[in-house]
């Protein structure tokens, strides 16, 4: 009776343990649902009226579980709130955009990348006919927009010294800007300038083809499951191989296809 009495706390216990630290591979796959952190950030991850998600890292969680065998439950969540809720044991794992950075490195586990969030230039085709390198653009005679309080904000200073620099409050107003005309170039993350010279093809261009600034973007999981990171890494590597990776970020970051579904998107985020 005791021994029973003792098996029924440990299994107690470990259940405990479990739900606060989170689940590790094999009780993911025990439990047969994948319970995905999820941020919501076009295109990485949108939602429709109806509730349905849809993005490029919804495509990923969805293939993630359809290869291990289980079910996927996502949970949105503020990004600053993704980590708390992988270390109080809410979530299996974050597909979220999420960079790789020594600080979060010591709360969580971090996959290989599978993506890189990259910074490059928009510029506006007419009035930079001839500039042909970027240091022709760091001239007084040129104009460059960054949004304010963005990382970019700061890059415009370092990389731009000599020209002028025009902060907007977002996005759209300084998108509309180099489109009009008002400024000569925009710096801003991927895939804003791609989609701007997509959607515009005569008054904007992306001549900066290597990025300017790149962070890697990667799987996280709790501490303490090095079965789970082996796992992943190896996912990634087989969804290179055989394409499936760049097909999707081709899809979601090279063209604008999916825009047709905007109309049904609740409130669709921005991406700064």
């Amino acid at each position: 009776m005791l021994k029973q009495k003792s098996l029924f706390i440990g299994l107690l216990l470990s259940l405990i343990c479990s739900s606060i630290s989170g689940r590790t591979l094999q009780q993911t796959l025990n439990y047969g649902t994948l319970r995905v952190g999820i941020a919501l950030h076009m295109p990485w991850a949108m939602q429709k009226r109806s509730g349905e998600l849809m993005g490029f890292e919804i495509d990923i969680a969805n293939k993630l579980a359809e290869d291990m065998k289980v079910n996927v439950e996502f949970r949105v969540y503020e990004s600053e709130r993704l980590i708390p809720a992988l270390e109080s044991g809410d979530i299996d794992i974050i597909i979220a955009r999420l960079a790789v950075s020594p600080s979060r490195a010591l709360h969580v586990n971090f996959s290989q990348p599978y993506m890189t969030d990259e910074i490059t230039l928009a510029t506006n085709l007419l009035s930079t006919t001839l500039a042909e390198t970027l240091e022709d653009l760091n001239h007084p005679d040129y104009t460059i927009a960054a949004v304010s309080g963005h990382s970019t904000e700061e890059l415009i200073a370092h990389i731009f010294p000599r020209s002028q620099h025009q902060l907007y409050e977002g996005s759209e107003l300084a998108s509309n800007a180099l489109i009009d005309g008002a400024v000569d170039a925009y710096l801003e993350e991927e895939p804003i300038p791609t989609f701007l010279s997509l959607e515009n093809p005569n008054q904007v261009g992306a001549p900066i083809i290597d990025p300017l600034v790149q962070t890697s973007i990667a799987f996280a999981v709790n501490k303490g499951d090095p079965d789970f990171i082996v796992f992943l890494n190896a996912w990634i590597i087989a969804h290179q191989s055989d394409t499936w990776l760049n097909t999707v970020r081709d899809y979601w970051f090279e063209s604008i296809r999916w825009k047709e579904q905007l109309d049904d998107i609740n409130q669709a985020p921005q991406i700064n």
